[in-house]
């Protein structure tokens, strides 16, 4: 593209909003013409996030009052608390395209919607136009898409490590799925259960049988191939600021070698740059501040395996992956502003 991509950030001030302009800001066809903070409008990016301190001389702004003022903006990404995308998408033009964070259009039944987030879904003719944005498997959907709900961060690792097993036809019986979590996913403000000085020494189960990742996992489970298993979903925090690390336990038809289920995964990831099929465990510290996604596969002879899936919760389970959607819509290599390895240690 001769043009950049002008970008409006709605929500800049949090950890996602924080993780988009650090990736933004260096993306060779991007360019940031607004970012949003209410309550710190007027402040410098830096102000706000040390570490992007004299990377930029943006500063946040308050939402405009009239969105229709955006219709030269080519795409506005919302980094905003559940709810207010669902408030502010409609009154956007036409022509621009969205990526939203939040959990607002992920989930196409509006009685599950308000079970999960306890909110009125108010946007159910738009939501139909949504595509959800897991990109290694809805790439040429999203590459034809205006609208994208990207997938939440538990959600990212659970389906990666998921699709190739649902797709494969080879499951039998019930899914297991027991997620880890570090402190950043509870998002910027401190709540009680959230804060890090709470859970640095400290580990604990959250929102059994309740969290609002569940639907949204099995719905696309659903779209990647015949899923009716029965689903056990358990989350829980790490003494982690970034990471997740799922572990997920199935049984199969028939039984499968490790060699077997590595060259199933690599075969279904082939054309998936940021998947990568390693040996023994991830580790959630080999993919801390990438767009990784680490996976491992282990078999025994009695049809059980086990998968092993670790991200950046704020970069492949958001900003980044919102990126990596972006470019996809807008005709780009998705991997384009996105390559920066972890560090080691």
């Amino acid at each position: 593209m001769n043009n950049k991509i002008k970008i409006a950030i709605f929500g800049g001030s949090g950890y996602g909003g924080s993780e988009l302009l650090r990736i933004l800001l260096f993306h060779p066809n991007a360019e940031i013409v607004l970012v949003t903070a209410n309550e710190h409008a007027g402040k410098a990016i830096g102000e706000v996030h040390k570490n992007l301190s004299g990377l930029t001389d943006l500063r946040f702004e308050k939402s405009p009052e009239d969105l229709s003022a955006l219709e030269k903006t080519d795409v506005a990404f919302f980094a905003l608390p559940h709810g207010q995308a669902l408030k502010l998408v409609p009154q956007l033009p036409d022509s621009v395209k969205v990526v939203d964070l939040s959990g607002d259009f992920r989930i196409n039944d509006a009685e599950v919607f308000q079970k999960f987030y306890r909110l009125e879904y108010t946007a159910t003719d738009l939501q139909t136009k949504f595509v959800y944005g897991l990109t290694e498997t809805n790439r040429e959907a999203i590459k034809q898409a205006q609208y994208i709900a990207n997938p939440g961060c538990f959600a990212t690792a659970t389906l990666l490590a998921l699709a190739p097993m649902v797709k494969s036809g080879l499951l039998a019986g019930k899914i297991i799925v027991d997620a880890k979590t570090g402190s950043s996913g509870s998002g910027a403000k401190a709540a009680a259960n959230t804060h890090h000085p709470q859970r640095m020494n400290s580990f604990y189960a959250y929102k059994p049988f309740a969290h609002q990742h569940v639907p949204e996992i099995e719905q696309h489970l659903r779209e990647v191939g015949e899923f009716a298993n029965d689903f056990v979903f358990m989350t829980h925090s790490l003494p982690v600021s970034r990471g997740i690390f799922a572990s997920c336990y199935l049984e199969t038809t028939v039984n499968l070698t490790g060699e077997d289920l590595k060259n199933l995964y690599e075969l279904f990831y082939k054309d998936s740059f940021f998947v990568r099929v390693v040996d023994g465990s991830p580790d959630i510290n080999w993919v801390k501040t990438t767009n990784f996604c680490d996976i491992a596969a282990h078999s025994n002879a009695n049809k059980q395996i086990v998968i092993f899936s670790a991200i950046d919760n704020l970069v492949k389970g958001a900003a980044g992956q919102a990126v990596q959607n972006m470019n996809l819509m807008f005709g780009l290599d998705e991997k384009i502003g996105l390559i920066f390895s972890g560090s080691n240690p």
